[in-house]
Parts: C-alpha cells; sequence; structure tokens
C-alpha cells in the first residue's frame, strides 16, 4: 500500500533510506532511465554554490519567464510547504501531482532505495516534464558532482560562491569544495561563475570537460553606487553588452549579475534573440523577494529581519547588510543552528552587530544544535543569551525589552526562519510541511 497524502508520503520518505545523504548518481540514474526522464526537452540550467544560489535561480527564472517562457523551478529545502520546492512559473506543484509522482517513482524503483532529495528530484523532472516546461532550473541540493540534479547535462551551469560548509561530505578546503560543485559542468557548455576567487580546482574541472569558462570580474561584471547599478557582460556571439542605471536591488548582486549573464547566453537558443532590448532586467531584479533572505516583518510593531544565513560565509554578508542598514536602535538575534554548522565561526561574524542573544529549541529537528550546545558557543565568545525557547517564546520574550526603534534578527538556518514564519504569519500556514 502506498501512502495516500503528501504528508504520508513525505514521513514515509523520511524513513525509507537508510541514511538522509547517500551521494552517488548510479541508483538515481537507473531510477530516472526507467522513468524516462534523462533526455527532456527543456532547457537544463543547474545553479551550484556555496551561499546565493536561491536567488541566482529565482533571478533566472523571473527573467526567463518575462521572455514569455514556461519556467520549472527545482530549489531546497523549503520553508513551509513542501511544495515550493517544485514551481512552474510561479505556481507551486500541488498535492496531487507530487504524490502521483511520488507514486510512480516507488513503482519504478521497487528494487532500489532513493533518498528524500532523490524523490523530490525525480518528482520535479516528472512534473516539469507533464507540465511541458521550456526551462528546468534546478538548484543543486549538496556540492555538485554527486548531486541528484547532475543526472541531467546541464546546458548552462552556474556556480555562485565556494565557501567553506558541508565539510565532511564536500572536503575540508575551498580547492576540494570547488572540485566538487565544478562537476556540474559539461564539455562545450558555458559554466558562469559568480565567486569573485575561485580556487584553481575551478578552471581544472573546465579545462578537463572542455567547457567554456565565463568569470566574475572578467566577463561579466557590476559596478555598484548608492543609488543604482550597472551590469555588464557577454552576448553569446562573444559581443560586449552593457545595461546601466539599474534600480538598487534586494537580493545579493554577485548571484543577480551571474543570473543576467544566463539569460543573456540562454537567449539566442531559446529564440530570444534580444534579452537586454526585450526586457526591463531592472525593474524586474529590483522587484525580487525571496522569503528568509533580509525579509522583514513586523512583529507587535518591532521589525523583525529574517535570514536563513547558516554559514560563515552567509552570516558575514548579513552582519554587512545590517551595518549598511540605516538604524538606531538595538539588535536581539534568536538563533537556532544545525549541529555539524561552523557554529563558533558564523556567530562571531554577527556577534558585533547583536545587542542580545535569544537562543531557539529546535530539538524536533535531528541535526538540530541544542541550546546548550548553543550557549557553549556564546561562553567561548565571552557572550551569554539573555533566553532560551521556542520561537514564540522568544519572540514574546525579546519584545518586552524592546522598544520600536529596535528590532530582532531571526538566523541561522531554515528550521529557525520557518519556525518564525509559522508564528509571524500563521495565516499562511496552510499544505503540506
Amino acid at each position: 500500500m502506498q501512502p495516500d497524502s503528501l504528508p504520508a508520503w513525505l514521513k514515509w520518505l523520511e524513513q525509507s533510506h537508510s541514511t538522509e545523504i547517500d551521494l552517488g548518481l548510479e541508483r538515481i540514474r537507473t531510477v530516472a532511465e526507467r522513468l524516462q526522464l534523462l533526455t527532456p526537452s527543456a532547457r537544463v540550467i543547474t545553479v551550484a554554490g556555496t551561499n546565493g544560489k536561491g536567488s541566482c535561480v529565482a533571478a533566472i527564472a523571473a527573467l526567463l519567464r518575462a521572455t514569455g517562457l514556461r519556467v520549472g523551478v527545482y530549489t531546497s529545502p523549503h520553508l513551509r510547504h513542501y511544495n515550493e520546492r517544485i514551481a512552474i512559473d510561479e505556481e507551486f506543484a500541488t498535492d496531487e501531482e507530487i504524490c502521483a509522482a511520488f507514486s510512480a517513482i516507488a513503482t519504478a524503483c521497487s528494487d532500489i532505495s532513493l533518498t528524500y532529495f532523490e524523490y523530490g528530484t525525480l518528482a520535479a523532472l516528472d512534473i516539469f516534464r507533464q507540465r511541458q516546461v521550456d526551462v528546468m532550473v534546478l538548484e543543486v541540493g549538496l556540492g555538485g558532482r554527486l548531486d541528484a540534479v547532475n543526472i541531467l547535462s546541464a546546458d548552462i551551469a552556474v556556480i555562485t560562491s565556494i565557501d567553506l560548509d558541508h565539510q565532511d561530505w564536500l572536503g575540508h578546503d575551498r580547492e576540494a569544495i570547488g572540485a566538487e560543485k565544478a562537476g556540474i559542468v559539461r564539455p562545450g557548455r558555458p559554466l558562469i561563475c559568480a565567486d569573485p576567487a575561485p580556487p584553481t580546482s575551478i578552471f581544472s574541472a573546465v579545462e578537463r570537460a572542455g567547457a567554456i569558462y565565463l568569470g566574475l570580474n572578467s566577463v561579466f561584471g557590476y559596478e555598484q553606487n548608492e543609488t543604482s547599478w550597472r551590469w555588464w557582460g557577454q552576448s553569446a556571439t562573444g559581443d560586449s553588452i552593457e545595461i546601466t542605471d539599474l534600480p538598487a536591488p534586494h537580493l545579493a548582486l554577485p548571484s543577480l549579475a551571474a543570473a543576467i549573464q544566463v539569460v543573456v547566453l540562454a537567449g539566442v537558443n531559446l529564440g530570444q534573440l534580444d534579452i537586454p532590448g526585450q526586457l526591463d532586467i531592472g525593474k524586474i531584479i529590483s522587484e525580487l523577494r525571496l522569503p528568509g533572505r533580509f525579509q522583514s516583518l513586523l512583529y507587535e510593531g518591532v521589525e523583525v529581519i529574517l535570514d536563513v544565513a547558516h554559514n560563515p560565509a552567509a552570516t558575514a554578508h548579513l552582519a554587512q547588510r545590517l551595518r549598511a542598514t540605516p538604524f538606531n536602535g538595538r539588535t536581539v538575534a534568536l538563533l537556532g543552528m544545525m549541529i555539524d554548522k561552523d557554529r563558533l565561526t558564523s556567530i562571531q561574524q554577527l556577534a558585533p552587530v547583536v545587542d542580545a542573544w535569544y537562543l531557539v529549541d529546535i530539538s524536533t529537528i535531528g541535526r538540530a544544535a541544542s541550546t546548550v550546545q548553543l550557549t557553549q558557543d556564546l561562553h567561548q565568545l565571552t557572550l551569554s543569551p539573555e533566553g532560551v525557547g521556542t520561537v514564540e517564546e522568544c519572540l514574546a520574550a525579546a519584545r518586552q525589552t524592546l522598544t520600536p526603534q529596535d528590532r530582532i534578527l531571526v538566523c541561522g538556518s531554515f528550521y529557525t526562519v520557518a519556525a518564525a514564519l509559522a508564528v509571524l504569519e500563521p495565516s499562511t500556514d496552510s499544505g503540506s510541511a
């Protein structure tokens, strides 16, 4: 008997494979072949990177949609509902679509065990086929070379950044991590890299594969001032392109610059010959928002900034944004992190811009660091928490100490931000978790 609802499927998937992460393509490729998913008619854009993937994916998809193309987007993890992972033209896949895809996958892999993420990847590819999308924009979950989305050959590959994260799986330095992420490159096809100083392993992988390298500050780039920015890059025919007077965006510029370069390159192959001339790129990019990426909400008259930053590079960027935001009050942080992250360095990056700490108990998540462990992390930095509890308890306790001129920062993991959103926006809490 197969599960009869999406929540039941997700519960089954969480327990069906021996490990949460099981890198390798042989098992999933076999099942994908049985489902005839390995040769899609849609173009494939694959986005890897330590940080900035979500922003890049969102920008690529928004720009391509604006040309009239039908765009399927696969991302992970989700914040509120599993359906967020699979979207077609900004519409999330339905429970019924996902359940039907899971059922077909389960039938096809009766003799093969797949992970939760592998099921989700195949479900996305199946739904995109059913919906007849023109382009698939696929976010790598972990690494690149052995990640499930790499069963498809990318027409255009993107690496947004290379920093230290998931070292137990990807290696303990940027060279090793870069080599894993560069596993998404393909012979004769472009790799767009938004890291300003990529490790040599990226260049080595491109050379071995015979791919085409387009790097930030060499083939494409950006310049910004207080109110606007300028993008420059290369057309599919090798000509220089410039787009000026772009409004200041909400999302990270390196990822947005890479996204524009992707779409300019994709334009010729997709029949859109003059992407910069056809689209109001500045308006599209400046209006982009992503939940949990410096997202601002109100809680009892006090601003709450939600950010999923969960590694040192991401928290350093978050601290920079907090400093750059005009503000004269106190910043109180609600922190919850996973046990396998570099918690100490991540906290250290934020410490200069945070006036008080509350530690969030997300112990229902198996990989979560306990509040005792987080307290020890703070103590190593000669800091102490003002309080400990659930997100709801911490929000309430913090609010009692604040004025409307102050702000609350919720950060450290997707799970922490998701728990906060459930409190701050309960009316939207429907669907499958």
